[in-house]
């Protein structure tokens, strides 16, 4: 039975969130007023198939981390569909699951940055996965988009889908460069939630 969902436009942001920073907020927030979405579901991976190889920490203190970040915005959520999983964790998979825990009449858009649709016919399952759900990508500005677009107008000619092409300032920050900051001692602040950057402190996290 589909759990009661007051809203029809749902986007989901899905990610390692290893740790989640500002970008991934500005992007969610942006992407939630631009396109009119009821609510931004956060989706920490469990087990990403395309960084089955790397290192990532806990789940639960990336599922942590991923509330903390978000719990004083009214419009975004966190779900544990994924790391409460010990399967790999593929799109499709996770979309359908979300599709039926609020019901099929929600529609529903993925949120990722504009680099992974790129490599998004690697994807599990690609014909399915776009062909049933709407995708929204974030760039930064003076990205050079002439590839990306041509690719996102390939994919639409091939799959039906629809794929939309959002700037956002914000993403030039990575988590790559966090963890290495806090490895190397240098400051994180500004970088991330003051309750993200606290919890990482806390409990000695990318040392």
């Amino acid at each position: 039975m589909a759990v009661c969902f007051m809203g029809k436009r749902i986007g989901v942001m899905g990610g390692t969130f290893d740790p989640i920073h500002h970008g991934h907020l500005v992007l969610s927030e942006q992407v939630r007023t631009e396109y009119d979405l009821d609510k931004i579901i956060f989706v920490p991976a469990g087990i990403p198939p395309h960084k089955m190889e790397l290192s990532i920490s806990n789940n639960i203190h990336r599922y942590f981390m991923t509330v903390l970040a978000t719990i004083n915005n009214e419009n975004f959520m966190v779900s544990d569909i994924e790391v409460g999983s010990d399967k790999v964790s593929y799109t499709l998979n996770t979309l359908q699951n979300l599709r039926r825990l609020y019901g099929k009449e929600v529609q529903i858009f993925f949120i990722t940055g504009a680099d992974a649709i790129l490599d998004i016919e690697s994807w599990k399952d690609t014909v399915e996965l776009l062909s049933t759900f709407s995708f929204i990508a974030g760039t930064r500005p003076g990205h050079k988009t002439k590839d990306l677009e041509q690719k996102i107008s390939t994919l639409k000619q091939k799959y039906k889908t629809k794929i939309h092409l959002l700037e956002v300032p914000a993403l030039s920050i990575s988590s790559t460069e966090i963890r290495s900051r806090v490895k190397a001692g240098k400051s994180i602040k500004y970088l991330i939630p003051n309750e993200v950057e606290q919890y990482i402190y806390k409990n000695r996290l990318y040392k």
